[in-house]
């Protein structure tokens, strides 16, 4: 992991290329296996609307984001990452609100995301952010797997 820095993150957009490196460390970061939540698909074909934060260390965190082709109005964060050393300083935040401008670049006037109903860290954030709570919604991920969803105007 390395030394970190005290210098602000660079943001920048992601590239396919970008997976292998957050592959190396999503479940480390999550303290258990959450990388089958994360298929490469997500930056293959979605890089382009999704963010990288990196410091002089390396990899900071990234956020997975989606415009969505079935609701042209709607934009869906699917996956956000900040590196535990680095958590507490606004880097979700900041690239949440980096997102909801890429967000309003494709005339998108909302933005949703979801989580499990025990990630009260991710329910909090949301609510922090701006973005309304409902559910738990039962089985919304297949049998038993009830999400919370969240959704904040832009």
């Amino acid at each position: 992991m390395g030394t970190v820095t005290t210098a602000d993150p660079m943001l920048r957009p992601a590239r396919s290329d970008d997976y292998d490196r957050i592959a190396a460390v999503v479940d480390d970061w999550w303290g258990r296996p959450v990388l089958r939540s994360l298929p490469r698909l997500f930056l293959d074909h979605f890089h382009p609307t999704s963010l990288i934060a990196e410091t002089g260390d390396g990899l900071a965190g990234f956020l997975v984001g989606i415009v969505s082709a079935s609701e042209p109005d709607r934009a869906y964060i699917h996956f956000v990452g900040v590196r535990p050393e680095s958590r507490g300083r606004g880097l979700a935040r900041t690239m949440y609100e980096h997102f909801f401008g890429i967000a309003r670049d494709h005339g998108r006037r909302s933005v949703g995301a979801i989580t499990s109903p025990v990630n009260e860290a991710s329910i909090a954030f949301h609510r922090r952010m701006g973005f309304t709570v409902a559910g738990p919604r039962a089985d919304y991920n297949g049998p038993g797997e009830d999400m919370m969803i969240f959704s904040r105007p832009l």
